[in-house]
Order: C-alpha cells, then sequence, then structure tokens
C-alpha cells in the first residue's frame, strides 16, 4: 500500500506536433476577373496641408421606409371580422334549415308508417273472413235512454 507522502513517478508521453499539409496549386491558370468599370480616383486636400488620394467610394444609401398601407390595419381587422361573422351566420342558416328539413322529413315518415299501418289493420278487419271471427250486427232499439235489443 502507498502512503500519501510516497514520491511518485511519472511517465511522460512524447509530444507529438502535427505539422499542416500546404495547399497543392491548382493544375490550371488562373482566371483573371476584370471590374465591370474601373473605379475613378479622388483627391482631397486635407485642412493642414495634406493630400490624400484614393478611389472614390459611393455613399451607402439607406433603404426607403416601407410605404404606409392607404387603409388602417384596424379597418382592415374590423371587415375581416365582418365577413367572418357573416360566414358564420350563413352557416347557422344552412343548419337550421337542414335541421328543419330533416325535421319535416321524419314527420313525413311517421304518417306515412301511420298510413300504412292503419291501412293493414283495415284489411284485417274489415277483409273477407276465412273462418274468423263472426259478427253479427243487429237492429238496437234505444227509448227513454233504455237499450232494447
Amino acid at each position: 500500500m502507498l502512503s500519501e507522502h510516497a514520491p511518485r513517478t511519472t511517465v511522460q508521453a512524447p509530444v507529438i506536433v502535427h505539422q499542416p499539409a500546404p495547399i497543392q496549386p491548382l493544375q490550371s491558370a488562373p482566371v483573371v476577373v476584370q471590374p465591370g468599370h474601373i473605379p475613378t480616383v479622388q483627391t482631397i486636400v486635407l485642412p493642414d496641408g495634406r493630400t490624400v488620394t484614393g478611389y472614390a467610394i459611393n455613399p451607402i444609401q439607406p433603404e426607403p421606409l416601407a410605404a404606409k398601407p392607404v387603409v388602417s390595419r384596424a379597418a382592415v381587422n374590423v371587415a375581416l371580422g365582418g365577413v367572418g361573422f357573416l360566414a358564420v351566420c350563413g352557416g347557422l342558416l344552412m343548419l337550421t334549415t337542414f335541421i328543419a328539413a330533416l325535421a319535416a322529413l321524419v314527420q313525413q315518415l311517421i304518417i306515412l308508417a301511420a298510413v300504412v299501418f292503419g291501412g293493414w289493420i283495415a284489411v284485417q278487419v274489415l277483409g273477407a273472413s276465412r273462418g274468423g271471427t263472426t259478427v253479427n250486427i243487429r237492429k238496437a232499439i234505444f227509448k227513454r235512454n233504455h237499450f232494447h235489443g
């Protein structure tokens, strides 16, 4: 076991230095691009008498401000809100019309079912009896609210 005060031996790793590889020149000849125009040379005499000569630099033009719209944004928003409201009202009108048409259809189907079922019942009761119950109807006499059969 090593104590804390025991001398330690350190092994140093060899230092490796990497040298960048030079860029190989292109095999083709470089293309010289001429400027579209030759800039003008300007000479300025400073107040202390010194003369400065150099190329003239055009001042940087600021970007034009965005043109203000003819109609305000609030007016556009109100108009769009009105169009949306009208679209919703039209949709609600169509929805209520659809519901009313559906209710009329259901009502007609109920009436049709009642007519068909009533007709079936009438045919059963009033149709030709084939061994069914015979009902004899005779003349009944009512005198002074009394039945005389």
